[in-house]
């Protein structure tokens, strides 16, 4: 019975505390207190929900506001220091409500610029108190002693070239999406992106021009009269280039890089036919100076068929390779 009774004063007593500490945050010990513009932020976003028009986006700039000041203020009451510098906890969550604040928008709340003036803006705020000098009511400003000068400029030069790096990145990235065919080679040697894969990836919107641009190819010369294929033979060039920027618009149209690739054809005699080369060449940058292409071999043979009126005619057969090839260099001159 008694070990009952324990339990349940402990438990009474826990419950207490716990409901004295709850109480002590969410109720305010004055009107002036964080909590009271906390509460204000949430009060503005509600009513924003309700509003319309300018009317919405004043009351959501006031409840951001509200926001800021109060996570500000309960932030730097009783300050966590980031390890390895004298910039607060407080300071980063202020920061990044901030940046979030300008640089965000109803669609996207973080974007890659939040991120980017993240760093640089949370370092302003820690250094803006070693600007002022007094209390809440008497507040002046002042110059900062020379060592604390020397300790805001490193935290504030370092927080900037952490948002170039962060900026870089989303650079690179940018870049990696619009132009994918630059994995392919240029960034073999890079000191700043790490490929994952040791051997050289073939670009594929190369090998998806290719892939597209050999059927036509193959249905304009396949069990064509002979005499017709060896005329539209000499006129490949303009034939395969024609067929290669339709499918570059068609194909690459969301890229950027699609003006980068170019088609051509190399056409050479052997002692049974032709060997007609489909070229994809990239004409962007590389690691290479001579850059690269890919290459798909076609073999173009004459052989013997017979016409809707029984004569004996001959007639072109082709035959593609199945696998594009990757050639780090200069394409073949024209013949």
């Amino acid at each position: 019975m008694n070990t009952l009774l324990k339990d349940v004063f402990g438990l009474f007593k826990f419950t207490e505390g716990l409901y004295a500490g709850i109480r002590k945050i969410l109720i305010p010990p004055k009107a002036y207190s964080w909590q009271t513009f906390i509460y204000l932020s949430v009060f503005s976003l509600i009513l924003s929900f309700f509003a319309t028009d300018y009317i919405k986006d004043i009351i959501a700039f006031f409840g951001w506001l509200f926001l800021i000041a109060g996570t500000a203020w309960y932030t730097t009451e009783d300050p966590l220091r980031v390890p390895g510098t004298f910039m607060p906890v407080g300071a980063v969550i202020t920061g990044f409500l901030v940046s979030v604040f300008a640089f965000g928008n109803q669609e996207d709340v973080v974007t890659p610029r939040t991120i980017v003036f993240w760093p640089t803006i949370s370092a302003l705020i820690t250094a803006i108190p070693e600007f002022i000098e007094g209390n809440d009511t008497d507040a002046k400003a002042r110059i900062p002693k020379p060592e604390d000068r020397q300790r805001i400029i490193v935290l504030v030069a370092s927080s900037m070239l952490l948002s170039c790096w962060i900026q870089f990145y989303f650079v690179m990235n940018n870049w990696l999406r619009q132009y994918p065919s630059l994995q392919a080679d240029t960034f073999q040697r890079s000191a700043f992106v790490v490929r994952t894969e040791e051997r050289v990836k073939t670009p594929q919107n190369g090998v998806i021009i290719l892939e597209k641009v050999q059927p036509t190819v193959v249905e304009q010369i396949a069990e064509r009269p002979w005499s017709e294929v060896e005329r539209w033979l000499l006129d490949a060039k303009q034939r395969v280039g024609s067929l290669g920027r339709e499918v570059i618009q068609k194909n690459l149209s969301q890229y950027e890089e699609k003006e980068l690739w170019r088609i051509e054809p190399r056409v050479a005699n052997t002692k049974s036919g032709y060997i007609l080369d489909l070229l994809s060449i990239w004409i962007g940058p590389s690691s290479n100076p001579r850059g690269y292409y890919l290459k798909k071999s076609c073999r173009i043979e004459p052989v013997a068929a017979t016409n809707g009126s029984g004569n004996k005619i001959t007639v072109a057969e082709i035959e593609c390779d199945r696998i594009t090839k990757f050639i780090a260099g200069a394409p073949p001159p024209q013949q």
